[in-house]
């Protein structure tokens, strides 16, 4: 495997997703993970961009042929996992692959690809995390108290990781994350064209 792979992971609410996307828009050389999962859609993603939304059946399947790099159920509900061939095909290729998942998912890749990168991302504290998930008005307050027990968990982790970056403005954060992985981004690439 030729390519470097990076695990980007955190608390729920911490803006794993947001990063990540200015981070592609940045340095559109980078290969993003599309996770499978078995919860529905929110009102704004779309299947096969945001995530491939797969009945339990279809998850059932990717688990049994080893199809999956890792795989979760998160917050005690929904299953959560990482095709395994577009991730090694997109490192064979010798693209930097961002694979955006939770505590364990990071557990188990780093299990599997030892030589993978983890960053955990944290937010400046538990109040703003706090604020966050309260703020994207998706969950019920049920929910809510399920994904704040977790975030305790996953915060309790940070340790783990090779690196640690806050995420305090998302602009900061990705010019952090282009320094620690080494990448270009567009307006690099653009000059030397």
């Amino acid at each position: 495997m030729s390519g470097d792979i990076t695990v980007i992971s955190g608390p729920t609410a911490v803006g794993k997703g947001t990063v990540v996307s200015a981070l592609r828009r940045a340095c559109p050389q980078v290969w993003v993970s599309v996770s499978a999962t078995t919860r529905p859609p929110r009102p704004t993603e779309r299947d096969g961009f945001h995530y491939l939304f797969v009945s339990d059946e279809e998850f059932d399947d990717l688990v049994a042929n080893d199809g999956l790099l890792e795989w979760a159920t998160v917050h005690g509900v929904h299953r959560y996992g990482t095709p395994k061939a577009p991730v090694l095909a997109a490192a064979a290729e010798g693209r930097p692959v961002i694979l955006e998942i939770d505590l364990q998912g990071a557990r188990q890749v780093r299990e599997r690809l030892p030589e993978a990168r983890s960053v955990f991302l944290s937010p400046p504290s538990w109040g703003a995390l706090v604020d966050r998930l309260v703020g994207r008005g998706t969950e019920n307050v049920e929910q809510m108290e399920r994904r704040l027990a977790t975030a305790k968990v996953e915060m309790a982790a940070a340790s783990e990781f090779d690196h640690i970056v806050v995420n305090e403005q998302v602009s900061q954060t990705v010019e952090q994350l282009i320094d620690l992985l080494g990448l270009a981004t567009n307006s690099e690439t653009e000059g030397q064209s």
